[in-house]
């Protein structure tokens, strides 16, 4: 079976959304006049101010809560397994990869984002959205919009569930010994917790840990650059000697790594993928261009930032040419040589953290999605159970390779449908731009968006009267 993934997954990615990934990334990169780039400030800004809201007790989500739960689930195993694997599978090159496809791909998540929130609608916890909706509402399309909800919800509301898991289970054994069935067990009781408690626990839960653990593990990253810092310019020389080295190129290598960095890379962060604009559909903001600007900003938090530290760790340590180390079992003997028999401790806890944050995050995409096929009660119970208990079990007792197989095959599937459908909408993500530059321009510290400013779908916006 497993066999039988890795061929699809070859296929898939190999040329075709390889291809499309870059593509729309350069695409939406020049048509929004590098919005990555130029404002870059008022990301940081429309951060600061949200993070304010985030505990004034009101009932509606914030552009800060909303953002921690996007990054709950970018980082994660991706950050610290997915690194990895990308660097012990693909060489040093592949970590190159994944900072270009970063940045690109962070103008594809401002796109998706403010999509999500153009055409979000009204729930009963405040807001709701994502892809299956703009699909059906910007494209009138809706077979796509449940083919993409069903793919949302096999990915991330489970698969990607028993990835993260799984990297728990082993970060866990390796460091004290303990047993994954009963880690799995603890895990998933936790887990369904916090999810029972809907969008608002869950968004409490990662406002908390997403900080807490994301600048814990920087700050230590920086501590061991630091203490490397002589070694630092050959660490890059070799990232992009290894990138576009001539051995790589004549031995057909560079296809290899630049695969691998991609995968590893869009897994991390997300972008294009569809995942981070259900959530960022349930914000309160005055225009849809400010979550997806703190989206954006996401990208860059999630793989220039704790990605690269991953990587750096691992290559300093020189480790990842030893053979038979993958996964976070080479994360931990890294540290480990850094610093010593506290690291494999600290990356168990630092995994805990991310890859937890990352399950309840991800449990949350696929309710937003089953939410949109049905509003059946008892579906969503079971979805519930299967997502942060059965899965988190499954991936506990399962092998590295079936669980991450299985996770690109469904990535590459959900992707392929979700640059479709941004692709097409994309003209009305450029209009608002345009209009909050223009408010920004005249003066206006806080834009404001009406839905009779976009005519021609005015019918189809639930929100923004």
């Amino acid at each position: 079976m497993t066999d039988l993934f890795v061929s699809i997954n070859d296929f898939l990615w190999s040329y075709i959304l390889i291809a499309a990934l870059i593509g729309c990334g350069l695409w939406f990169t020049w048509r929004t006049r590098f919005v990555q780039f130029r404002m870059v400030g008022e990301m940081i800004r429309l951060l600061g101010d949200s993070a304010k809201l985030a505990t004034n007790g009101q009932r509606h989500i914030s552009s800060f809560q909303a953002f921690a739960v996007s990054v709950a689930t970018r980082v994660g195993t991706g950050n610290l397994a997915g690194v990895a694997t990308a660097i012990a599978i693909g060489g040093p090159g592949a970590i190159f990869w994944m900072w270009l496809i970063a940045l690109m791909g962070s103008a594809t998540a401002f796109v998706e984002s403010t999509l999500g929130q153009l055409f979000k609608q009204h729930h009963e916890e405040g807001f709701i959205g994502g892809p299956a909706y703009y699909i059906q509402r910007g494209l009138h399309c809706r077979w796509m919009s449940v083919l993409f909800a069903i793919l949302l919800t096999i990915t991330f509301g489970l698969s990607y569930n028993s990835i993260q898991s799984n990297t728990i289970c082993h970060a866990m054994q390796q460091a004290f010994g303990w047993s994954p069935l009963w880690v799995g067990v603890v895990l998933s009781a936790v887990g369904l917790v916090i999810v029972f408690g809907g969008i608002h626990r869950i968004a409490r839960v990662s406002s908390v840990l997403v900080p807490v653990m994301a600048i814990g593990y920087f700050i230590l990253a920086i501590v061991i650059i630091v203490m490397n810092i002589d070694l630092i310019p050959h660490v890059l020389k070799v990232i992009v000697l290894d990138a576009f080295g001539v051995e790589q190129v004549a031995g057909g290598g560079i296809g290899a790594t630049m695969m691998i960095g991609i995968k590893r890379g869009l897994f991390s962060n997300e972008a294009g993928e569809g995942s981070a604009p259900n959530v960022a559909a349930t914000a309160w903001v005055t225009h849809p261009v400010k979550q997806g600007l703190i989206q954006a900003l996401g990208v860059f938090t999630d793989t220039l930032m704790v990605c690269s530290c991953t990587a750096f760790i691992i290559l300093l340590s020189g480790l990842y040419e030893t053979p038979g180390l993958n996964g976070i079992a080479l994360t931990q003997s890294a540290l480990q040589s850094e610093v010593g028999s506290f690291g494999p401790i600290f990356i168990a806890i630092a995994i805990l953290l991310f890859a937890f944050s990352s399950i309840i995050g991800n449990y949350y995409y696929g309710e937003a999605n089953i939410r949109f096929l049905t509003q059946n009660k008892t579906v969503m119970t079971i979805y519930r159970i299967f997502s942060a208990g059965v899965l988190v079990m499954f991936g506990a007792l399962s092998t590295l390779e079936m669980v991450w197989s299985l996770g690109d095959l469904c990535m590459a599937l959900l992707t392929a449908c979700n640059l479709v459908a941004i692709v097409a909408l994309g003209r009305y993500v450029f209009r608002l731009l345009d209009d909050y530059r223009q408010q920004k321009r005249q003066g206006i510290k806080d834009p404001v968006f009406h839905r009779h400013q976009l005519p021609e779908i005015e019918s189809d916006l639930d929100c923004w009267e």
